[in-house]
């Protein structure tokens, strides 16, 4: 089985994570901050993975420490599931639309943390969550994973709608990334035989 386990703790917050590549969507997060919730509620669902998440955080203070540590643990959470990255696609790329909203997401689990963020999102708020923790999110999640991530907004005028297509695409470019390749044949996707584990050093170009 290819899983995660994350228990982090800080001074700010207590996050854990539990998750499965090779999942249904089932989905059991509280993590204090409700529209996070029902973004990670859409990754496992579309990312076809099962995801438990519980987060204490100071969130009488705002979201940021709890958005961000959520994300530093799922990202931990993928490189663990991940292991050496053997047998996977490697590489996903999907383009989600909702309503007006059109969001492109493509990525590579090189090891190699990047993130080229492209959201332009109206609202400073969508409910009570800072739309700037999106940004946040991702950069945690990319950099603990070893995702090199591109994010982009075709279109859009709505500020749900748009984070809401970049977490669906997200979801969906993950799943065709980490999806076993049978002609692989167990084999590390890189001509040079090896990836970069999150967290190691940065290598040459695979």
């Amino acid at each position: 089985m290819r899983t995660g386990t994350i228990h982090r703790v800080t001074g700010e917050t207590d996050v854990r994570v539990s998750l499965s590549l090779d999942g249904t969507g089932r989905c059991q997060v509280a993590t204090g901050v409700p529209f996070l919730d029902h973004m990670l509620h859409q990754l496992a669902s579309h990312g076809l993975l099962d995801l438990e998440i519980s987060a204490v955080g100071d969130t009488h203070i705002d979201d940021h420490h709890t958005n961000e540590d959520v994300g530093i643990a799922v990202g931990q959470a993928l490189a663990q599931a991940l292991g050496d990255r053997r047998g996977i696609h490697r590489f996903g790329h999907f383009v989600a639309p909702l309503d007006e909203a059109l969001v492109q997401v493509a990525l590579d689990c090189s090891g190699r943390p990047h993130l080229s963020y492209g959201l332009t999102i109206p609202a400073q708020r969508i409910g009570t969550y800072d739309t700037e923790l999106v940004k946040e999110f991702f950069v945690a999640v990319a950099n603990n994973a070893g995702l090199t991530l591109h994010i982009r907004q075709l279109d859009g005028v709505n500020s749900h709608h748009i984070v809401e297509a970049c977490f669906k695409a997200f979801a969906r470019a993950l799943r065709l990334a980490v999806e076993v390749d049978p002609r692989r044949a167990g084999a590390v996707p890189s001509s040079k035989g090896v990836l970069e584990r999150a967290g190691a050093p940065v290598g040459s170009e695979a």
